[in-house]
């Protein structure tokens, strides 16, 4: 089986900022011991900003402006991270490699295949993927929201059965996380909406938090793939999830009903799951499922095609059932798509640019604008 584990800055990061060497060994010594239990792992790791902050802790932050330090220290942080470890995972056997990669690299068919190829290529080797953004250039707007995205994305490219978000907290809890009333939510159903219980409040150095967590978690498991969120700083925690993870696997029977079963028999472990969707979803609508922060225009459908596409049958979206169009976009871009309502219910890949569009308006007897494969409907 195959699984994704994210490490967040919040795991990672001693409250001085520093890189947690200590705890950074044990995770590696985990993933070491999952490997030997036959599971491929591909590890998304947040800590070059600390390490490369710890590295140049001399110079004088106030010359330079957030920008500027996220430069400096992820430059020399990501050489520092990767470097420690290779020397960890060497103790084990075990080489590693990196992966640097950029939210626009998701964007487009061909660099997503890209990158799916290249991780490929390491896991057919025996080499464990250690990913990351690329700090050091992705200082604009098109930056991953967190680390948390990214894994999301990673683990739906490469198939994976499960994704272990590792946080500094035990899960998702039905409250404040420092009421002693609050209890941890050890299931997420598939669909079920928890906002109510989630704060939106960002803590120490990452820059998401568990409503990106929940969020996030929430469409990968809507894609078939289970998602743990659990505390990265508790003893072997990794290992104690062992039972959960194998649970996940994508094999005969109900995954849910063997993830349950797992969690009522490892109570001790505080953790939430977001349980998978029984599904089976293509390659490429799991490209286009997150690929709606690319989207370079929009359509507006009207009530029939809203109806229709969202119907218990496949459908297509038809020029006929179109009302409106915004934007400049090519062939093959991905749009959004909203409903008669104007709310947003989907993104797909067009097979006409705009102009095209706008002189099919309400036609018939015309090809679809977005055909059923290319369309993801939220």
């Amino acid at each position: 089986m195959r699984i994704t584990v994210k490490i967040g800055s919040n795991v990672l990061t001693r409250a001085d900022g520093s890189l947690d060497v200590t705890r950074m060994s044990a995770l590696v010594d985990q993933v070491a011991s999952l490997r030997r239990h036959g599971i491929e792992v591909l590890m998304v790791s947040s800590g070059a900003m600390a390490s490369g902050r710890s590295e140049l802790k001399s110079i004088a932050c106030g010359k330079m402006d957030a920008v500027d330090q996220r430069q400096l220290f992820s430059a020399v942080g990501q050489a520092k991270l990767i470097n420690r470890y290779y020397e960890m995972f060497r103790d084990h056997g075990i080489a590693v490699g990196q992966v640097l990669t950029m939210k626009e690299n998701f964007g487009t068919r061909r660099h997503y295949l890209n990158q799916r190829n290249c991780i490929s290529v390491m896991l057919d080797n025996g080499v464990i993927p250690v990913i990351n953004e690329n700090d050091t250039i992705s200082v604009t707007e098109l930056m991953f929201t967190d680390n948390d995205e990214l894994s999301g994305l990673i683990a739906t490219m490469m198939d994976c059965d499960a994704l272990i978000i590792l946080s500094n907290i035990d899960g998702v809890y039905n409250g404040n996380p420092s009421a002693p009333e609050s209890e941890i939510i050890r299931t997420v159903e598939p669909g079920r909406d928890i906002s109510e219980y989630i704060s939106t409040e960002k803590s120490g150095f990452g820059r998401g938090g568990m409503q990106t967590k929940s969020n996030i978690a929430r469409k990968v498991a809507q894609e078939g793939v289970a998602v743990v969120i659990a505390n990265g700083k508790r003893e072997d925690i990794l290992l104690s999830l062992l039972p959960v993870i194998e649970a996940a696997e994508n094999n005969s029977g109900s995954k849910e009903e063997r993830i349950r079963k797992a969690l009522c028999e490892n109570s001790t472990t505080p953790c939430t799951v977001f349980l998978p969707a029984e599904t089976d979803v293509s390659s490429v609508k799991k490209w286009i499922a997150h690929s709606g922060g690319f989207a370079k225009g929009a359509i507006w459908l009207n009530e029939g095609a809203s109806e229709k596409i969202q119907g218990e049958h496949a459908a297509s979206i038809l020029p006929v059932g179109i009302t409106r169009v915004e934007g400049d976009f090519e062939t093959h871009d991905i749009i959004s798509i909203y409903d008669h309502h104007g709310t947003k219910i989907g993104v797909g890949r067009t097979d006409y640019d705009s102009d095209e569009v706008q002189n099919a308006l309400g036609k018939r007897d015309m090809k679809p604008v977005v055909h059923y494969d290319f369309l993801y409907l939220e």
